[in-house]
């Protein structure tokens, strides 16, 4: 089972892409998926996060108002809308999966996804 990302690339700031997330492999169910990026010399960091459940999603500061997170359970797919874009948001972007059912507060932590796939890179021109 693997995760793969697509839809990352250059962007000028103020400017907007969105990335896409699919499984491939064998079926499997998620509780939650994310998104999670990690730039150049520093550790990786939650971005978005959707749990199933009641479809809630969560977000990190840094993108609130910024960032929009989409998908589908069934499919186990997600997106991730970014719009205005910062130089600050240059980084690999990567989509994970949980198949346990964490708490909420646990989701914003990647040692709680199982699945993950290989990142796509975004940079942002200033």
């Amino acid at each position: 089972v693997q995760l793969q990302a697509s839809g990352g690339g250059l962007a000028q700031a103020g400017g907007s892409l969105r990335l896409s997330c699919a499984a491939s492999g064998r079926t499997f169910s998620s509780y939650a998926m994310a998104w999670f990026r990690q730039a150049p010399k520093k550790e990786r960091e939650l971005v978005s996060g959707i749990r199933w459940s009641g479809r809630r999603t969560f977000n990190a500061d840094s993108v609130k108002g910024r960032f929009t997170i989409s998908g589908d359970s069934a499919k186990n797919t997600v997106y991730l809308q970014m719009n205005d874009l910062q130089f600050e948001d240059t980084a690999v972007y990567f989509c994970a999966a949980t198949t346990v059912n964490y708490i909420a507060s646990a989701l914003y932590s990647e040692r709680s996804y199982d699945v993950w796939g290989p990142g796509t890179p975004v940079t942002v021109s200033s």
